[in-house]
């Protein structure tokens, strides 16, 4: 109890700071590296890469949360760099570098990780090229963690005066999650994913765990869930498309269910926070 309470302290201080720090990047059709907030005592302040589309905003946005490898700038290329063009800002945060960390996929991350979004959409809301009501968070395996603890029901989540509008997750943990989810939230998984199962995931969905019912049938937004087959672990990762082991579990990138997956998501934000109409 006493760290959640040190959580929401830390999670107050860091609103109020990003909201006094927060300068909006200048334009850059390549992006641009930005700090989120001023240095705080014992906590550095975070850094992301921030791509703005085209046309006049204000535009919605899109806090992209990276896995346990870190890797916060490929997952600007792979993703950051393809959201922006259908009419979103787009903000990849960097959790890792300025703690000194490079992974901790054998390990939980720092407690206040979990603050990581939060502060993100402090820095955005702030941003007069964006539209604060319309923002939504997309995290990948660790992140995918971090975007869905930012949407459950919970003390973080009713603390922030931002709220997050939509949630988007690959292949995420899903047994973490016993609550309700505050907003409409997707959850994309491949259905031989043996790090992150398919199984948990459809329990969360169906408010089931591995003691029986977490959650009143009805209670909360609904999750939407796609499972992709024949998918292992980070399917959407071009870089593996030779196959390999990490820490006995098997990742492997699946052109269908990325394909299929960026079509989802895409659907999915234009239905939740708006975007650029795709081309008939």
């Amino acid at each position: 109890m006493a760290g959640l309470v040190a959580s929401v302290a830390l999670l107050t201080a860091l609103l109020v700071a990003g909201a006094s720090a927060a300068v909006a990047a200048a334009p850059d059709s390549l992006g641009t590296v930005v700090e989120l907030e001023t240095p705080l005592t014992g906590t550095p302040p975070l850094q992301g890469y921030l791509r703005r589309p085209e046309g006049v905003g204000p535009s919605p946005a899109v806090v992209l949360l990276h896995s346990c490898n870190g890797n916060w700038r490929r997952l600007d290329e792979r993703w950051g760099k393809r959201i922006a063009p259908w009419g979103y800002v787009t903000l990849s945060v960097d959790s890792f570098g300025p703690r000194g960390l490079r992974k901790t996929c054998d390990s939980d991350g720092p407690q206040e990780m979990s603050l990581d979004a939060y502060r993100a959409l402090a820095y955005l809301v702030k941003q007069p090229f964006v539209d604060p009501a319309r923002v939504a968070a997309l995290g990948f395996s660790q992140g995918g963690l971090l975007a869905l603890s930012s949407v459950e029901r919970g003390v973080i989540e009713r603390t922030s005066p931002n709220k997050f509008r939509a949630a988007i997750a690959f292949y995420p943990p899903c047994r973490a999650f016993k609550d309700a989810m505050t907003v409409p939230t997707l959850i994309l998984v491949g259905e031989l994913d043996d790090w992150t199962p398919a199984q948990e995931c459809r329990n969360l969905a169906d408010g089931r765990d591995d003691y029986g019912i977490s959650r009143q049938k009805g209670e909360g937004i609904p999750v939407k869930l796609i499972v992709y087959p024949g998918a292992y672990h980070a399917f959407d990762a071009p870089g593996l498309k030779t196959p390999r082991k990490f820490l006995g579990h098997h990742l492997e990138y699946n052109q269908s269910a990325a394909d299929q997956s960026a079509a989802a998501m895409r659907e999915f934000l234009q239905a939740t926070i708006g975007g650029k109409e795709q081309e008939k």
